[in-house]
């Protein structure tokens, strides 16, 4: 069983420590256990418990009185609020627990019934990306493996496929030609594939290229497809600062306007250029992709 330190709890349920402990103190809710030398950590069932209290939290219920509820109780109401899919702060919660426990099952079940009931675009901005945001962070702090950020990316990319399968590409009168790929040492394709399916439903015509491509063959593939505008998506955080170089380095294998979204673009000071348009959040996608 998976031990996890209470800094490893703040970042996977979103809660600071000490609001934590101020729970432990004042309700002895969720106590940590002790290993032999006294070091404080909790376990995959406290985690799960903390889990169902901020869900019950963060829709009205005061500390007090969940402090009083049997775990049947707590467990019963944090069922009647997972069947919730516009309620998107207990979707991420719910993400997150499927993914530590690899439970491919319920992650798809919580993902479909999200776009069944907000459709795609909503789901990625308000459930999809904020989760996405924290699982890198987790990610790269080493409170959750690489094979969990595997695990949800790969189910999240094979939902957005579906979705993009399942539209109607409607017939526009002068459609625009989209390169989209990701620049060498960028490998998250979520955001990509995503900017694909709104393409599609607004009528443009793309060429996908996936992750990772080199910039020699992007000045190649330039001179073969000819398009309109070309694409990336940036949130890896190892890139980091680096971000203002990479999109200089791909800009010097265009000759078209680059479009750039990602975690990074809003989270760094992007260098204004010609024939440069950042993309910091969904809206700014959705917008400018119907308006050309």
């Amino acid at each position: 069983m998976r031990r996890f330190s209470i800094s490893d709890i703040e970042g996977l349920i979103g809660i600071k420590a000490h609001t934590i402990r101020a729970w432990e103190t004042r309700y002895n809710l969720v106590p940590p256990k002790r290993t032999v030398t006294n070091i404080r950590f909790y376990d995959e069932e406290d985690l799960k418990m903390l889990l169902n209290i901020v869900a019950l939290n963060e829709n009205g219920y005061k500390i007090s009185k969940i402090a009083k509820m049997s775990l049947k109780q707590i467990s019963d109401l944090v069922t009647q609020l997972k069947t919730d899919w516009n309620n998107d702060q207990v979707q991420v919660l719910n993400l997150a627990d499927a993914t530590l426990k690899y439970d491919e099952e319920n992650f798809s079940k919580i993902l479909s019934g999200c776009i069944k009931e907000m459709g795609l675009i909503k789901t990625m901005d308000v459930v999809l990306f904020p989760f996405m945001k924290r699982v890198g962070m987790l990610w790269q702090t080493g409170t959750i493996d690489p094979s969990h950020e595997h695990f949800a990316s790969n189910l999240i990319r094979d939902q957005i496929i579906v979705c993009i399968d399942k539209v109607k590409k409607p017939h526009k009168e002068e459609p625009k030609r989209f390169l989209l790929f990701l620049p060498e040492a960028e490998m998250h394709e979520t955001g990509l594939l995503f900017t694909r399916y709104l393409l599609k439903k607004c009528g443009h015509d793309t060429l996908y290229l996936g992750q990772e491509i080199p910039y020699n063959d992007i000045k190649k593939v330039i001179g073969s497809y000819q398009p309109d505008y070309a694409f990336i998506v940036l949130t890896s955080l190892n890139l980091g600062k680096d971000v203002n170089k990479i999109i200089e380095k791909v800009m010097d294998c265009l000759d078209v306007p680059l479009l750039v979204a990602g975690s990074l673009i809003s989270e760094f000071d992007i260098l204004v250029k010609d024939h440069l348009v950042p993309l910091k959040n969904v809206c700014d996608m959705v917008e400018f992709l119907e308006e050309i």
